[in-house]
């Protein structure tokens, strides 16, 4: 029999403390069937069945009880004198991999990445751009950036950028002009409207809301587009009406080219969020990066 290896058996301590393969998945960021794989090669070397696994459940056999009692206070232990040497080093090092959405990434991480980077050098930063919602840490990511609605309940999350945003409904003057302005979300199915769809082929509904009513509308126009800029593009050039994020029309309101319009149904929304998985031990770059954004803030 040959001796297993240390991961393999701080994989059968994640998942018989956790009853879940999915569950101990986002704890360490790996992919549930990565874990799985290091359960079936930990049995095979032992020679004895460890985990009992059902649809529904995961439990410890007998000898599988046993192992746990004594490896699990040594995993543990070896996990945290690996965090006191990397906190203990001058510099943090290491890889962290984020998945944020299109507008965070291109609204709000740049500057907080540039001042990150330039503080912590030891630090390689990978940023996947992704609107889908995935599950970015079975994805193998350390963490994931997304809005409220869209953070998993059994995550920590963090507030990163602006406290909150909007979407702004908006049209040239010449448009309006010629069209006329829509005074109730209901009018806007008289309108040609600039409409984005996901990666997933999803095609994204304009929801507004003011006083307890909300009306949602699935509008038709010229465009359905996955990039922003195609859609504001479309809109610039008066071929329609865009629903979205305000950044990506700042430019435009600022400078007329663009008219706001029913300002009073489209309230503000919280801002995005850094989100992880709650384990005991977090990866120094992850650690440093949380900190960051923490001091940022204040």
């Amino acid at each position: 029999m040959t001796d297993p290896n240390l991961a393999d058996l701080d994989a059968f301590v994640a998942v018989a403390h956790a009853r879940s393969f999915r569950a101990a998945a986002r704890l360490r960021g790996v992919s549930a069937s990565a874990l799985s794989e290091a359960l079936r090669r930990l049995e095979a070397r032992l020679g004895a069945r460890l985990l009992n696994r059902t649809t529904r459940s995961v439990t410890p056999t007998q000898a599988g009880e046993r192992l746990l009692e004594r490896v699990g206070p040594a995993i543990r232990e070896i996990g945290s004198a690996l965090d006191t040497v990397n906190a203990s080093a001058d510099t943090p090092a290491g890889t962290l991999r984020i998945n944020a959405p299109t507008v965070v990434v291109r609204h709000v991480l740049p500057g907080i990445v540039a001042r990150f980077l330039g503080a912590y050098p030891g630090i390689v930063l990978e940023v996947e751009t992704n609107d889908s919602f995935i599950d970015v840490l079975a994805e193998g990511f350390d963490a994931g950036i997304r809005y409220e609605e869209r953070v998993e309940r059994d995550m920590i999350a963090v507030p990163i950028g602006p406290r909150s945003q909007r979407f702004v409904l908006a049209g040239t003057p010449g448009y309006l002009a010629a069209q006329g302005v829509p005074r109730h979300p209901r009018d806007l199915l008289g309108h040609a409207c600039i409409r984005h769809r996901f990666a997933s082929r999803v095609t994204v509904q304009w929801e507004f809301e003011r006083g307890g009513e909300t009306v949602r509308i699935a509008p038709s126009g010229p465009l359905i587009a996955t990039t922003p800029e195609l859609e504001v593009h479309t809109a610039l050039a008066g071929l329609g009406l865009v629903c979205t994020f305000e950044d990506y029309l700042r430019e435009g309101l600022d400078d007329g080219r663009l008219v706001p319009l029913l300002e009073d149904w489209l309230p503000p929304f919280s801002g995005p969020r850094l989100y992880f998985a709650d384990r005991q031990h977090m990866p120094v770059p992850l650690r440093a990066f949380v900190d960051f954004i923490k001091a940022d803030d204040g």
